[in-house]
């Protein structure tokens, strides 16, 4: 697991050095000192002997998108033609705001940018009435998609918690009476829509596989993330079986998203 290095004052030399050695994210801290999230293949004590300094402090990191980015803070980022930033930042109109929590979904990791990606995509054909978000994390798909255009979008979850972070996002944004928000999974409601995603990993996309088929609609599409790309094929096969059609497949950093068309 990354960890956290802190040395109290640095040169700009210090931050190139960390950088040279690896580092996942370098911040300036203030009172002139350096942040650094380092990989465990860099132990701490080598990276001592490489800065060449005494007053540096090691403390556990924080990971962010359950532990698979590592950041020093929540930051702001682009994807297409939607902005995301943090809650506390200056927003420009149309931007997505996301509160720092726990529940999956900032934006960073290439699964959620591929969602939002394949969302845009399918928005350039025709705007859907609505969306179904199976796993909606912080909610940044669903509420994305409100914010392309989509009138009105229902998140699922199991986890409370991320249905309490979603919530507060849509407050965030102004979006809370277009967005439902109900705990369980696919099996929890009933009924189809034209456009459904699934941001979770392959074992659940596949034994969700017969349930999310049947809240697809009429020609819906159905996006799927959260797969190794070292699965795409198993995962794409078990719903060809169930009657989707192919439409679209990405892959980003070992993670593969997939973009399916309902046969019927």
């Amino acid at each position: 697991m990354p960890y956290r290095v802190d040395v109290a004052t640095a040169s700009d030399a210090v931050l190139d050095r960390l950088v040279e050695l690896g580092a996942l994210d370098v911040d300036r801290s203030p009172g002139g000192g350096i942040a650094a999230l380092m990989p465990d293949g860099v132990a701490p004590e080598h990276v001592a002997r490489a800065l060449g300094v005494d007053d540096l402090s090691i403390s556990p990191a924080v990971g962010r998108d359950a532990e698979s980015v590592w950041i020093l803070t929540s930051r702001a980022t682009r994807i297409g033609r939607l902005r995301i930033v943090p809650a506390d930042a200056s927003a420009e109109p149309g931007a997505l705001r996301l509160t720092d929590s726990a529940a999956f979904g900032t934006g960073l990791h290439p699964t959620t940018a591929m969602c939002l990606e394949a969302i845009e995509e399918a928005l350039q054909h025709s705007t859907p009435g609505a969306l179904l978000d199976v796993g909606t994390g912080s909610g940044v798909l669903a509420l994305a998609a409100l914010l392309m255009g989509v009138p009105r979008a229902l998140g699922l979850d199991i986890d409370a918690e991320a249905l309490r972070a979603a919530a507060e996002n849509a407050r965030l944004n102004g979006l809370e009476r277009r967005l439902q928000l109900t705990r369980g999974g696919p099996d929890a409601v009933a009924g189809t829509w034209p456009l459904v995603v699934a941001n979770l990993l392959a074992a659940p996309l596949v034994e969700l596989a017969p349930v999310l088929v049947r809240r697809v609609g009429h020609h819906g599409r159905l996006v799927l993330s959260g797969i190794p790309s070292s699965v795409e094929k198993d995962v794409e096969r078990a719903y060809r079986r169930l009657g989707m059609q192919h439409v679209l497949a990405q892959s980003r950093a070992g993670w593969s998203a997939l973009v399916l068309q309902a046969s019927w």
